[in-house]
């Protein structure tokens, strides 16, 4: 299974902001890697490292390697609908995104990992696909054997997102994606349209 496992601070500090949640080591020290440190002279960037930077920021923030976020660009051009903006809601319908948000785990990866060691159900089946698309309606639940994991506790304990396009039953520990986020909703601060200027070159 394709995924990210390198340092995730650095990639923090790269960007500038702590992509991949809560992180100690970024705070302290949250100007870009390397050997002078904050206090190297960076020149102008040109357009297309900014563009680049956007799509990277994107694809670590989502946890997608670039093979499957190019094939959902291409899904979001086919659709009706701004494309950077339908980009950035197919990436908020993975399930492994939308368990997140439920707060089930505390990080993207860890919402990943529950997915594909089949703790998570969507209407009643196991899904293992951390990619899987839901759609609106879409019910989200921890499988009965795996309600009382510490995890899953723990960072339900600890979770005090609300979003607007999602409802969350803490005793049945099911929720429900009850409908596609306007970009407005989508809380991820990604300027998507220079992905689409990238990648439309």
């Amino acid at each position: 299974m394709a995924r990210y496992t390198g340092p995730k601070t650095k990639i923090a500090r790269k960007f500038g902001e702590a992509i991949f949640g809560d992180d100690k080591a970024f705070e302290k020290r949250n100007y870009p890697p390397g050997q002078h440190g904050a206090n190297k002279r960076r020149g102008k960037k040109s357009e297309y490292a900014i563009q680049l930077a956007e799509k990277q920021k994107a694809k670590y923030t989502y946890g997608i390697l670039e093979k499957q976020f190019r094939n959902m660009f291409k899904k979001a051009t086919a659709a009706q609908g701004i494309t950077g903006e339908v980009l950035l809601q197919l990436c908020e319908s993975r399930l492994d995104n939308v368990a997140y948000r439920m707060g089930l785990s505390t990080s993207r990866s860890g919402a990943r990992q529950l997915v594909s060691h089949r703790h998570i159900t969507v209407n009643g089946e196991i899904v293992n696909i951390p990619s899987y698309q839901l759609k609106a309606g879409d019910v989200v639940a921890v499988r009965e054997k795996s309600k009382s994991l510490e995890t899953i506790q723990n960072a339900l304990a600890n979770s005090s997102n609300v979003y607007e396009w999602i409802t969350w039953n803490n005793d049945k520990k099911e929720g429900t994606y009850v409908s596609i986020p306007a970009r407005i909703q989508i809380p991820e601060n990604i300027n998507e349209q220079f992905i689409v200027e990238l990648y439309s070159k």
